[in-house]
């Protein structure tokens, strides 16, 4: 049967990827250039440039042709061997996900388990590490903004982690979904490799990732004898000197990014995450407000990325989705792996404002309505009430 249109815009609340605003769809639709030309050195440079500012460090910045999933890859073939021992956290999928990586890359991992309802706790990875006192373990990756369960690792505290315990690990770090949403400072927070995607908190279309790596992380990648061509550091960097890539680079992806960075400072980077902590605060007032349960229970660990609400024993949360997109054409995120099912996530994150929200909570309560979900009415008035008691000046 053929698809009903739906008329007016389509509600994409996933926490990625998130809407792409039309000034940068407007800077995508240039011809391709000349990727050895003059115009694209300029271009390089400007995208190079521009993310040192995002990820603020002096360090290297890489840009591959990728999603975040060749991030990760990159991250752990460039300063790790085979046989090498990694601690990871399980904060949620995307944690499990980047260990299951490891290990089918001959890379020895330790799995910290945890309920995948907090993110990262400084004080059991400092446990953890004081005991290898043989200084087995080569790095400690952790997930900054775990997509999957709508909970924050404080980086800073980790580092703090590692530093006490006088360990000499790596600390790599995926916020693939909170650079450009969230506070991140990969200079200052003592972080050795960074990984993104261009698909979150930028805005761009899937296609994008990065690697911000440190001094001693390239020191290392000189070093280490991990077998990797795509991914090579070393190529990506001597090429980018001369403003060029080792090979052919997403060009229009670039033209995005580079509208991106300026939409960003255009705005003011406390900025955008003031309005980010603003949108999730509002989200989760609805969320309690329906008598809902936000699946975060750490408060100081709340994503303002992303809102995931359990819902109640005996409801499905994949119905609720379906009737929210085939009734009011809105997309929201569904529950990965052991909490499918159980959970439908809410994107506030990217190209996004108060009316913008006020149309997702509205869809939401509407939705619970159909699908016959058990809460109190008037969270999205609450939410409203909210933002209208706290604009920003």
């Amino acid at each position: 049967m053929k698809k009903k249109y739906m008329p007016g815009k389509h509600f994409l609340q996933l926490p990625g990827p998130s809407n792409v605003p039309d000034r940068i769809l407007r800077a995508m639709d240039y011809p391709t250039i000349d990727h050895r030309g003059p115009d694209f050195t300029k271009l390089t440079r400007a995208c190079l440039d521009g993310m040192k500012s995002i990820f603020k460090t002096t360090s290297d910045v890489i840009i591959f042709p990728a999603s975040g999933t060749g991030a990760w890859e990159a991250a752990l073939v460039n300063i790790l061997n085979e046989g090498d021992l990694v601690l990871m956290v399980e904060t949620g999928h995307f944690a499990s996900l980047w260990n299951k990586m490891a290990l089918q890359l001959g890379i020895k991992t330790e799995f910290l388990k945890t309920d995948w309802r907090r993110g990262v706790e400084p004080e059991k990875l400092f446990d953890r590490l004081i005991k290898d006192t043989e200084k087995k373990i080569k790095a400690v990756c952790v997930v900054h903004n775990e997509t999957s369960t709508g909970s924050i690792s404080r980086i800073n505290e980790v580092r703090e982690a590692i530093d006490s315990s006088s360990h000499n690990a790596f600390l790599m770090v995926d916020t693939i979904s909170g650079l450009a949403s969230l506070e991140y400072k990969h200079d200052e927070w003592g972080v050795d490799v960074t990984i993104s995607g261009s698909q979150k908190g930028l805005m761009l279309p899937p296609g994008l990732s990065f690697n911000a790596i440190s001094e001693k992380a390239l020191l290392a990648s000189n070093k280490n004898s991990m077998k990797r061509s795509y991914w090579d550091w070393k190529e990506q960097i001597k090429s980018n000197e001369s403003g060029s890539f080792p090979y052919t680079p997403a060009t229009n992806l670039l033209y995005g990014l580079k509208e991106a960075i300026n939409m960003l400072h255009e705005e003011g980077l406390a900025n955008v995450f003031n309005r980010h902590d603003r949108h999730a605060e509002a989200t989760r007032i609805a969320v309690q407000a329906w008598g809902l349960e936000v699946l975060c229970q750490e408060e100081k660990d709340y994503s303002s990325v992303l809102t995931a609400v359990k819902l109640p024993e005996g409801h499905n949360a994949d119905s609720l989705r379906k009737i929210i997109l085939e009734e009011f054409n809105m997309s929201l995120g569904n529950g990965l792996s052991k909490l499918a099912g159980k959970v439908f996530r809410i994107g506030h994150l990217g190209d996004f404002n108060d009316l913008m929200l006020m149309g997702t909570l509205n869809g939401v309560e509407m939705g619970l309505s159909l699908a016959g979900v058990p809460h109190q009415k008037g969270g999205a008035s609450r939410a409203s009430e909210y933002l209208t008691n706290n604009i920003v000046k």
